[in-house]
């Protein structure tokens, strides 16, 4: 248990220190909040009603899927993970404790956004908190699954970049920040539902923010703590301790299998 709480210490300062971790954690997604805020309200006057959970989802967004599989990827092609092999570190602690410490990062970050945005922009807080900090939670896990998995299933810093995002830009296009999941056409609306940020944006409207859902809200936490749980656990599979050992246990496309609980709500929810 120690050497879990040095490792996490550790990790967490490195979110700090990191020029990079720090960007996308801290500068980028508070900076992006501050543009939006201040452009968004007046040009679209009803983006204010969802503003904190929009913003909020895009801290998580970019700070998990921006930020966490290239450190895994560059930890394996420089032979660290060799080290923490040879010192008896498991694997689930080296994915577990970087998505641990990235949350505790947007802990902070999305009590900035919500604390600062009914002042700056007047946009009204959560009606349910209890609901608020739940579905944030579970997109957290979700998110941050999906980083790991990314960042253990990529062969190079290049194609962690790829993956990341093709998820990070149709969230932002389709994931209900800016346009409401309601205004998407029938074929857009089911692929927007496999992707975490519109199943967390349709949780946050229909339990916290007051608002109406476009489908099973409750079906959506659902979706995205299954899928999150999934993505660690096929993370755990797949990882492999040297990038020179080209041998795994499975093949890369299972990590497909995390959209699998998005792809059955769309048929249940």
């Amino acid at each position: 248990m120690n050497a879990f709480l040095h490792h996490y210490t550790f990790e967490f300062r490195t979110g700090i220190r990191n020029k990079q971790l720090l960007l996308m954690n801290y500068l980028f997604p508070l900076g992006f909040y501050l543009m939006m805020g201040f452009i968004m309200p007046a040009i679209n006057p009803p983006f204010r009603e969802n503003l904190i959970p929009a913003l909020v989802v895009f801290g998580i967004l970019s700070a998990t899927l921006l930020g966490i599989p290239d450190p895994l990827v560059n930890a394996r092609e420089h032979g660290i993970f060799r080290s923490y092999k040879i010192n008896g570190i498991p694997s689930l602690s080296i994915l577990v404790i970087p998505a641990l410490t990235t949350m505790l990062h947007l802990v902070i970050v999305g009590a900035i956004i919500t604390a600062t945005a009914p002042f700056l922009f007047h946009a009204p807080l959560p009606m349910n908190w209890l609901n608020f900090v739940v579905i944030f939670l579970t997109m957290s896990l979700a998110c941050a699954g999906l980083s790991v998995l990314i960042g253990v299933v990529s062969p190079s810093s290049r194609m962690t970049v790829l993956w990341s995002q093709i998820i990070f830009v149709p969230s932002m296009l389709l994931g209900g920040l800016m346009l409401p999941y309601s205004a998407l056409p029938d074929i857009a609306g089911k692929f927007a539902q496999l992707l975490p940020a519109t199943q967390a944006m349709n949780a946050l409207n229909g339990l916290a923010m007051g608002g109406s859902a476009s489908f099973s809200p409750w079906g959506s936490i659902l979706a995205l703590l299954v899928s999150g749980v999934l993505a660690f656990g096929l993370a755990v599979y797949l990882f492999s301790w040297d990038s020179r050992n080209t041998a795994r246990r499975g093949h890369p496309l299972l990590a497909l299998l995390a959209f699998l609980p998005y792809a059955i709500g769309i048929f249940l929810f």
